[in-house]
């Protein structure tokens, strides 16, 4: 592992400072769950470390007012538990609880996991070892050295937003939860606060896949909020994976839906595990507004959701099972009472 220095400020100020006299190779820490793995394989080589965990009240969960609020460091594990997020919304709970392990999730921050990098195994190289990166070429970790996954070992990639450089799946759960709520990120950085709709912090690959996020060079999040909706009590995250735990998601569906009587009057579906960002499914939500939500409409709807699918050698399986996902989710919401 490549040297690095290593700062512990107590104020959000005092963190983008740090980082903004550091210049491009600096990076903030919280739980440490996806930088030192990618320091361990040689991909991120940080020159120092700025850990944000002593910066006092960036932990705290706020579900009073018109918006939940969840401070940038508090845990995953945490926000699951919270009572009124369970009851009031069901989606943002089974997206944390069913991330990672337990471990795992007492460690990582809601913040943090927003800005978790793919789990493409030829970014990664598959191997452990930094002294193999580079063996297959990746654009996301070397821009201009090619894609492998492109007629590779494809089974995990995206059939959902792909460009000719890149295939690499969004890998969270949480972000593709907050994104079927309209949620918004606040940011701060060295041209000081913003806030971000989830819908905007995510990049399309593009030709130019290493760029992931919208954050400029120094901003770091700070809060994620979610506006309060009826909905929320009619929502679920529903997650398909190769094993129960500890375990990617092959696909997912982040679902929550207002109703009058049995009609839908809108619907929020984003997908996880099938594109190269956090989707949102906007033909399906329109196919199902003013319909009942039958189990014949709500398949029809999971088709919709991936009429624009392109799938790649090994993973067309996805577009089946992702529109049953997507329909298995709508119908496990709309029996939950709001």
């Amino acid at each position: 592992m490549k040297p690095f220095a290593y700062l512990r400020p107590t104020s959000a100020a005092e963190a983008v400072a740090a980082f903004t006299a550091a210049g491009t190779g600096a990076r903030y820490i919280a739980g440490g769950t996806t930088l030192y793995d990618l320091m361990k394989l040689g991909i991120e080589r940080p020159e120092q470390l700025i850990d944000v965990t002593a910066i006092r009240g960036l932990d705290r969960i706020d579900t009073g007012g018109d918006r939940l609020r969840f401070e940038a460091l508090a845990p995953m594990s945490l926000v699951a538990a919270d009572k009124v997020v369970g009851r009031d919304y069901p989606v943002l709970a089974e997206a944390l609880a069913k991330a990672a392990s337990q471990q795992l999730r007492n460690m990582a921050t809601v913040g943090g996991n927003l800005l978790q990098r793919t789990r493409c195994l030829y970014f990664r190289n598959g191997t452990g070892n930094p002294s193999s990166v580079g063996t297959y070429p990746c654009n996301k970790r070397e821009p201009g050295a090619g894609c492998a996954a492109i007629g590779g070992l494809d089974r995990g990639q995206a059939v959902l937003g792909q460009s000719e450089d890149c295939t690499a799946v969004s890998p969270g759960d949480w972000p593709v939860a907050l994104t079927a709520m309209d949620a918004s990120v606040e940011v701060l950085g060295p041209s000081g606060a913003r806030t971000i709709a989830i819908a905007n912090l995510y990049r399309l690959p593009g030709s130019t896949p290493h760029l992931e996020f919208t954050l400029a060079p120094g901003e770091m999040i700070t809060a994620i909020t979610v506006p309060k909706t009826q909905a929320g009590r009619r929502s679920t995250y529903h997650k398909i994976r190769d094993r129960e735990s500890y375990a990617f998601a092959l696909a997912s569906a982040a679902v929550a839906l207002d109703m009058d009587g049995e009609r839908v009057t809108r619907a929020r579906i984003a997908l996880g595990g099938v594109a190269t960002r956090p989707w949102r499914a906007t033909e399906a939500e329109r196919m199902l507004a003013g319909q009942s939500l039958t189990a014949a409409a709500a398949l029809a709807a999971g088709h919709a959701a991936f009429a624009g699918a392109r799938p790649g050698r090994l993973n067309g399986f996805k577009i089946e099972l992702g529109a049953r996902v997507v329909a298995d989710a709508l119908m496990i919401a709309v029996r939950r009472s709001a």
